[in-house]
């Protein structure tokens, strides 16, 4: 199981929300290179990136910050926000990252998403990102009527690399992941699964290792890792080995 420390970009800096409220912003580095640089000296091989400007914009607001990001350091790189087109799918990845993740787009343009798999095979990630079990857009500003479920469905058969499964209302709170929902949608999908929203100790990841076995290809934190609750080289450590990297 790959553990993925996030960074989460708002106005160039590496910040943390809490609910997903852009409102409530924390600022944790102002030099998101030199913070990725760190993740990856604790052995880190992936990193998690979110342009939240770019997500509310619906068009990348970043690009210096993430450019400074693939520059600096030799890690794997996946970036969510504002990424509306095949231009841009096509632009981040030759510039570097080794994934783009496509979310509010899933929902209003399916079919870029299938498209985007089939051009760039193993590169294009799911991100849903839920509000008590309904898909949320536009930087989680607007929860449709839709399912989680449903939409990882439609898209089982795409070629998406990767579901990275977001439950808002744990992200940045500290309470702990949505554990029983995200093996539920692993379970119901033939889609590699990564946990996001509420990882904020070294418990939760044994609980996870220890409760979703191979179920997860990994696990996404951030604030938690700001905080000096996880300790980034033991995280690498507990999930090597549980499930592929």
């Amino acid at each position: 199981m790959i553990f993925f420390p996030a960074i989460d970009l708002k106005g160039g800096n590496c910040v943390r929300l809490v609910h997903g409220d852009m409102d409530q912003a924390t600022v944790f580095n102002d030099d998101p290179a030199a913070q990725a640089q760190a993740f990856a000296d604790a052995g880190c091989t992936w990193l998690h990136m979110v342009d939240l400007d770019g997500a509310f914009a619906g068009k990348p607001a970043n690009a210096d910050a993430v450019t400074g990001v693939l520059d600096r350091v030799d890690m794997k790189v996946q970036l969510g926000g504002g990424i509306r087109n095949m231009e841009t799918i096509e632009g981040w990845l030759e510039r570097g990252l080794s994934r783009v993740i496509l979310g509010t787009v899933a929902v209003r343009d399916p079919q870029l998403v299938r498209d985007a798999c089939k051009a760039f095979p193993g590169q294009v990630a799911l991100g849903i990102d839920a509000r008590d079990g309904f898909v949320a857009v536009e930087g989680w500003a607007d929860v449709t009527e839709l399912k989680t479920e449903d939409l990882a469905k439609q898209f089982e058969d795409a070629g998406a690399s990767a579901l990275i499964f977001t439950d808002i209302g744990r992200d940045g709170a500290m309470q702990g992941p949505n554990l029983d929902a995200t093996i539920s949608l692993a379970n119901a999908v033939d889609i590699p699964v990564i946990l996001s929203g509420g990882v904020s100790s070294m418990d939760d990841l044994h609980q996870i290792k220890d409760q979703a076995g191979d179920t997860f290809e990994g696990v996404i934190s951030g604030r938690a890792v700001y905080d000096g609750r996880i300790d980034l080289a033991a995280a690498v450590a507990l999930l090597q080995g549980s499930a592929a990297a």
